[in-house]
């Protein structure tokens, strides 16, 4: 036998099936047979598809309204600048905010330079405004910038919000038909309201409180300040109907709100939330570069054990 033809043939046949693996883990996802060899490399800056709104994001986002946005406005103007600035050197792409965050006005100036169609900028609009459409071109102006990638009706925490919020929802609706916004969802601060946003229609983003030890989370009390610790079973419940359905899931208090001074505390946090299938991406609030750096190499470990 001709020992070299050989090697040559068993070489084109492995390279072949390898590759074959590949194109396999792109069209139906990483298999988990997936030689360790090939497996494409997760990490937290990689750009993922917002469920299926046609978006992507990076898995990381910057949030900027730590306690209401006060702990990033201690920066100063020009020192948040810089923060946003160091993200999105880093990778991360996707910043978080919402109009009743302090650093609201800051945002237009913080997103100057860089690449806008390389953004995923997340905003939020509270209560019911008498002309929503006003309101959310009021983010537009504010951010200098023609559309809002995701725009959210913030703080839901009734059960029948879905009906009392119709208004709302329909000028979100126009928005989109007008490319003022390219996708409209909701964040959720009871059990209740995220159950009617997971079995609603409507939103196409959920923006969830997500965190193993179950601090700052969803529970049953009706109420915006009900900031105790409650039970993540019961929300995870519903991340994984509103997935199934196709929605965008980005979680949020990964750190419990800040509270999490234990490292441990957030290993376990964010290995937690990278081992969901169920949740495209998170946010965290930064208000260091160390934090970034720090939380950027969790996400890769736990990312690569997964």
């Amino acid at each position: 036998m001709n020992h070299q033809a050989f090697s040559r043939r068993q070489f084109i046949k492995t390279a072949t099936g390898v590759a074959g693996l590949a194109i396999a883990s792109r069209v139906f996802g990483a298999a988990p047979n997936l030689p360790e060899a090939v497996r494409p490399k997760r990490t937290a800056v990689d750009q993922v598809p917002l469920g299926k709104t046609g978006l992507k994001l990076s898995r990381l986002g910057v949030g900027t309204g730590s306690n209401t946005g006060w702990a990033q406005t201690a920066l100063g103007k020009q020192g948040f600048i810089k923060l946003v600035h160091a993200a999105f050197d880093k990778g991360i792409t996707y910043i978080d905010t919402a109009e009743t965050y302090q650093t609201f006005e800051w945002i237009g100036d913080a997103i100057k330079g860089l690449p806008r169609e390389k953004l995923f900028v997340q905003s939020k609009i509270p209560g019911r405004p008498e002309d929503v459409l006003a309101a959310i071109d009021r983010h537009r102006k504010t951010f200098n910038t023609d559309y809002i990638d995701s725009l959210l009706i913030h703080c839901m925490v009734r059960g029948n919000w879905t009906e009392e919020w119709r208004r709302v929802m329909d000028a979100f609706d126009q928005a989109k038909e007008r490319k003022w916004i390219r996708a409209k969802g909701v964040s959720c601060h009871t059990l209740p309201a995220l159950r009617a946003a997971a079995a609603s229609d409507w939103p196409e983003v959920h923006l969830v409180r997500v965190n193993p030890q179950g601090k700052f989370i969803d529970g049953e009390k009706v109420e915006w300040g009900a900031l105790h610790t409650n039970d993540i079973a019961p929300v995870m419940e519903q991340v994984k109907k509103m997935h199934a359905k196709g929605c965008g899931v980005i979680g949020m208090k990964i750190i419990g709100n800040g509270t999490f001074t234990d490292a441990a505390d957030r290993d376990k946090a964010i290995r937690f939330a990278m081992a969901c299938p169920d949740i495209d991406a998170i946010v965290i609030g930064f208000t260091t570069e160390a934090e970034i750096d720090e939380a950027i190499e969790r996400m890769n470990r736990a990312l690569a054990e997964v």
